[in-house]
Formats: structure tokens, sequence, C-alpha cells
């Protein structure tokens, strides 16, 4: 594969970026739905069904949905970065994607060792990109705009 492949450093600054984003939406929507004492008291609580969703449901359709839309969250697009399938070089598969996902716990549970793994793997995959067979790419931030352009201008 020809594309350059991004390393543990970039990668973990679009993962930030994107638990920021991730944050600052799910923090603001239960403030709007709970108001303030929903992080004032310490025991649990039924709270209805925006919690779960918020805190469980919604890091996932965010992820997944972004990996569908463009192959990369916020986080990796802003630094020009997508996923591709290993093997092709093209768009994964909605079930490579589901498998990436989930294997991300996999990586993180032995104290993220298989983050980590990025470092010095020769293709600088993750576990969750080995088991997904992906790799995360530099992508050309002008491309778009070059193909728009070449067919405005043949």
């Amino acid at each position: 594969m020809d594309a350059q492949k991004v390393g543990f450093s970039r990668r973990a600054f679009a993962s930030l970026l994107d638990f920021l984003l991730m944050s600052m939406i799910t923090l603001t929507a239960l403030l709007w739905a709970y108001g303030r004492i929903y992080f004032a008291i310490n025991e649990p609580r039924e709270w209805g069904w925006l919690d779960p969703f918020l805190n469980y449901a919604f890091p996932i359709l965010f992820v997944l949905g972004f990996w569908l839309w463009r192959s990369a969250t916020p986080g990796k697009m802003l630094l020009d970065m997508k996923i591709v399938d290993a093997v092709t070089g093209g768009k994964p598969s909605l079930f490579q994607y589901v498998i990436r996902y989930f294997a991300y716990y996999l990586s993180v549970i032995p104290l993220g060792l298989g983050l980590l793994w990025v470092l010095w793997d020769k293709d600088k995959q993750a576990w969750h990109d080995k088991i997904a067979k992906t790799l995360v790419v530099e992508t050309d931030p002008y491309a778009e705009l070059n193909h728009e352009l070449a067919q405005a201008f043949p």
C-alpha cells in the first residue's frame, strides 16, 4: 500500500479531539435534559432513556456514523487521516468498522498495550486495526478540491 501510515502521536491526538467533541455534546445534552443536579448526586439514580443513550449508544453511533460517512472521525478528518482496508486500500466494510469499534476494548484492556502497539508495528497498526484488517493513513487535504477542479477544467 502506497499511502503514508499514521503513527501513534497523531492518532492519539485525533482521539483526544474526538473525546472532547463527544464530551461537549454529551454533557450539554445531559445538562439540558436533567439540569445541574445530574452531576451533583453521587448515588445511582434512574434518569430515563436519555442517560444510557447519551453515555453508551451515542458514542457508538457517533463513531460508526462518521466512519461510514467519511472513513474517519472528526479528529481524524481535522488531522488529514482516514481508515482504509489493509488489503485493498479502499473503504472498509460496515462489518470491518463494527469489528474495529468493539476490538478497541481488546486494545485498551491490557493497560492500553493494544493501542501502544502502533509504536513498534511495521504497519503502524493497533490491535483493533489488525483484528479488523484496517490501516489509518494520511489523506491529501486538497484531493477533493483537485478532483472538482479536474472536473471543471478537463
